[in-house]
């Protein structure tokens, strides 16, 4: 059943930092789809969609939440800046920071418990995902405005078949996309997001295939590996077949999910995503 989604809105209504123009590509947003009453639970997810920083994939945006939000989890699909669009970081991380924060500061308008808001990404919005749970901050309490005084930080990530190093493992396209090519060698080693894991960062829900052809499975052991030695708790799976790019079933039979679809609903029951709870 596909989700109807709530009105789009820019995340910055004055216009964003950096922003290079006022077309709809220069003005990052974020699509709220709300769950039944009667199944909500409380919990929100903030979706990156894939794109290699080149464009918004649908079906790892849109297509994340109608299944999402029927699980009764309040789902917020980001509009990011591109790469393609003439964007370089850091703008692409200041629109999920600032997605994030805007959940936060909305939670009582949205019947959200603002503990409980976690973030999806697949690809290069799985990079983005890995930088923000790397690279998060408290927020600034002296800021007038009441968004930037929250905290950004998730309290969990959903990495799917993420982008995370920009070593040799990693996805050069991505990279050259989000920094520009020949970028300094500090810069990459910053965002080379298994680098820079502590034990702050959210616990992970984590998922590859072996023969991605794409982006190797390689990232997602790195992060892993990574959380690991941090003492950070995360859920692993390595499935041996599927094409990059699956989201929920592309590329299986008409009705069917892939199985990395109810590891994570189970994992989420786990972190309490799936119970309601009595709200603020």
């Amino acid at each position: 059943m596909n989700a109807i989604p709530r009105q789009e809105f820019p995340l910055w209504p004055e216009g964003a930092p950096g922003a290079l123009g006022n077309a709809p590509k220069d003005i990052p947003t974020l699509t709220p789809f709300l769950p039944d009453p009667a199944i909500a639970t409380g919990a929100a997810l903030v979706i990156f969609p894939g794109g290699g920083y080149e464009m918004h994939a649908p079906h790892e945006g849109k297509g994340y939440a109608d299944f999402f939000v029927q699980q009764g989890i309040a789902c917020f699909v980001l509009k990011y800046r591109l790469g393609s669009e003439g964007y370089r970081h850091p703008r692409m991380l200041e629109d999920a920071a600032r997605a994030v924060r805007t959940v936060r500061s909305n939670a009582v308008d949205w019947k959200i418990d603002p503990v409980r808001i976690g973030i999806i990404g697949s690809s290069a919005g799985g990079h983005l995902a890995s930088t923000l749970v790397t690279h998060f901050d408290a927020g600034n309490p002296d800021s007038p405005d009441p968004i930037e005084r929250a905290s950004n930080r998730p309290d969990l990530a959903i990495l799917c078949y993420a982008v995370i190093s920009f070593g040799p493992e990693g996805h050069a396209g991505s990279r050259d996309t989000l920094l520009g090519k020949n970028a300094p060698h500090e810069l990459v080693r910053h965002l080379s997001n298994e680098l820079q894991v502590t034990p702050r960062t959210p616990t992970c829900f984590i998922w590859h295939t072996w023969d991605d052809a794409v982006v190797k499975v390689e990232n997602s052991l790195l992060f892993a590996a990574a959380l690991r030695k941090a003492g950070v708790k995360f859920d692993l799976h390595v499935y041996e077949q599927g094409i990059h790019g699956i989201g929920l079933s592309k590329g299986l039979k008409p009705g069917s999910l892939h199985p990395w679809v109810d590891d994570c609903v189970f994992w989420l029951n786990v972190q309490g995503f799936l119970k309601p709870d009595i709200l603020p």
